[in-house]
């Protein structure tokens, strides 16, 4: 059981940059849990979780006398995980899915400005292969707002860099097709002609992003990839892949684009998802408003 907790350790600190104290709550969340399932018996298996068991534990913390916040924070702990199982087909229903937990308001996603995004995309310099993968990877995550799993999935054909698109599978393996800006196509073209073939070995098979020794780029050597980029150009505040995806969706909204062709672009099934943007872009509305009238 504690290898699916590890596994969904794994993919909160290194794809979506969660600090380590953060990393260190969620670890005794869950084992608390899987202590709450198992008791003193055999290891059980997440697939058995049934939403009666979640509502159990749920009412277990709150016997336990736990605050709201704290069990808001275990709440989101337990349905992060079955989300992540459930993404990862190793349990077919996420039996969390009609689990509410106490209101304490909802954290933005963290963003970067537009300056700081051309610092980080201009932050890999040089004639190396590694550069050019590196610029190429940057400029198609910030031109696409594609998940970093869905870009080191992505195989040779998946971008088409002369019309301009990126196909890329999302959760649930639901394809879609994804505008890209000319400077992302242009990366990616100087990386296919000169990065790539540099990089390639018997083992790299179809796999678009490679690393130094022609496998596939895994998540995690995206992630190392990341932290450079964002220390080489200056960035203090920590940056994530989902950084890059919150800062794409941000800035087209600040730019006037539709809510609708934001949740398509990021492959929201719902528009709930996405409307947690426009509490963002509110503040740039009224940021523009205090700035711009003349009696404001």
């Amino acid at each position: 059981m504690n290898i699916a907790i590890e596994r969904f350790m794994s993919y909160m600190s290194v794809e979506r940059g969660v600090s380590p104290n953060t990393i260190a709550a969620y670890r005794n969340d869950l084992l608390q849990l899987a202590q709450f399932l198992t008791g003193p018996g055999p290891d059980a298996m997440w697939e058995t979780v049934s939403p009666d068991t979640v509502a159990a534990y749920v009412l277990h913390l709150h016997e336990r006398g736990y605050s709201d916040a704290t069990r808001a924070r275990k709440t989101a702990s337990v349905r992060s995980f079955f989300a992540f199982l459930t993404e990862e087909e190793d349990i077919a229903e996420d039996p969390t899915r009609n689990l509410s937990s106490p209101k304490t308001g909802r954290a933005l996603p963290d963003t970067l400005s537009v300056e700081e995004v051309e610092a980080l995309l201009a932050a890999p310099d040089g004639p190396t292969p590694d550069a050019a993968r590196d610029r190429a990877m940057l400029e198609l995550m910030y031109a696409s707002g594609v998940r970093v799993t869905e870009m080191v999935s992505l195989d040779l054909g998946d971008v088409v860099p002369d019309q301009g698109f990126v196909r890329c599978f999302g959760k649930g393996s639901k394809e879609r097709l994804v505008p890209i800006h000319p400077r992302a196509a242009d990366a990616i073209v100087k990386y296919l002609e000169h990065g790539r073939p540099e990089l390639s070995s018997k083992s790299s098979g179809r796999a678009l992003f490679l690393n130094r020794r022609g496998a596939r780029l895994t998540r995690q050597g995206f992630w190392l990839i990341l932290q450079a980029s964002a220390s080489r150009a200056g960035i203090a505040s920590r940056v994530s892949p989902h950084t890059l995806r919150h800062s794409f969706a941000t800035h087209l909204l600040h730019g006037g684009a539709p809510l609708r062709h934001v949740q398509e672009l990021l492959g929201h099934s719902s528009i709930t998802t996405t409307q947690l943007y426009t509490h963002l872009t509110s503040e740039h509305v009224r940021a523009e408003y205090e700035k711009s009238h003349p009696r404001a």
